[in-house]
């Protein structure tokens, strides 16, 4: 998988944005996607994506981001970066969820009062790492 240049575009799976190879800052507002509207922002420091003006990812690094799919159950996706990042989500308030790194379980973790879970990933330039969180 590359880079995606166009910063955010739509995939066969749902979403592929973000750009770590980017020196500077670059962001993209107002992209449609099923009924919602995206801004993205990304270089190699951080990768922050926002539906509808509220929060859904970030990772520090920046990442690369593919097939994301959100449901109500939860989200998946698959991320490259060039170290391993730490990725922070918008979830439901107070829920837990599973997590599975690469069809390996990584646990259960809580959702803060704001609904969002963070999670540490390894990740790699030559291959995508798949996440799925879905709610336990």
């Amino acid at each position: 998988m590359a880079i995606v240049e166009e910063l955010i575009r739509k995939s066969e799976e749902g979403l592929d944005f973000g750009n770590y190879k980017l020196t500077s800052k670059a962001k993209l507002e107002g992209f449609s996607f099923e009924g919602d509207v995206y801004k993205i922002k990304t270089f190699k420091e951080i990768t922050k994506l926002e539906r509808n003006g509220l929060f859904v990812y970030e990772s520090v690094p920046g990442t690369a981001v593919f097939n994301y799919k959100r449901s109500e159950a939860g989200v998946s996706f698959e991320v490259q970066g060039e170290t391993d990042a730490q990725i922070t989500l918008e979830l439901g308030e107070m829920k837990e969820y599973e997590i599975e790194v690469d069809g390996v379980s990584a646990g259960t973790m809580k959702t803060n009062l704001g609904g969002k879970l963070t999670i540490n990933v390894e990740t790699k330039e030559d291959s995508a790492t798949h996440i799925i969180v879905k709610e336990a």
